[in-house]
């Protein structure tokens, strides 16, 4: 069954809680081994409360967002974002979207926000899931 997407369709909300582990283990899958994204001392002397997420995290936990929406046959054709407030354990991270150009592909408007503010804004072009191939001969 094929879904009918429209300009200003609403995604339902996608809340991450933000561990320690999730910070740590996504900087070195994206092998940032900034140091205010596993040392908590060192980042509370450069001026962070604590560890933060890196942008290489956020950008994937977005286009997660985004594939979980709309299927594994979707596929992401750009992302683009921005940080605001940093991701530190302990917090939760509220992603939320919404359609803004619906073609072969669709344009989805997505914001992030933690207890302290905006974390990500950005703009997702997805490639929209279409029916599945016929297979010859079955």
């Amino acid at each position: 069954m094929t879904r009918t997407y429209r300009v200003g369709d609403e995604l339902p909300p996608l809340e991450i809680p933000v561990t320690r582990t999730l910070i740590v283990a996504g900087a070195i899958a994206s092998r940032d081994y900034q140091d205010v994204h596993h040392d908590a001392e060192l980042a509370r002397e450069k001026g962070s409360p604590d560890i933060f997420m890196n942008i290489l995290t956020t950008n994937g936990l977005v286009g997660r967002y985004i594939t979980d929406h709309f299927g594994p046959t979707a596929a992401l054709r750009k992302v683009a974002i921005r940080l605001g407030a940093p991701n530190c354990p302990g917090d939760v991270l509220r992603l939320t979207g919404r359609i803004t150009e619906v073609a072969d592909e669709a344009v989805v408007q997505v914001v992030g926000d933690n207890g302290i503010g905006r974390h990500v804004t950005g703009t997702v072009t997805v490639a929209l899931p279409g029916p599945s191939p016929k297979r010859s001969g079955a």
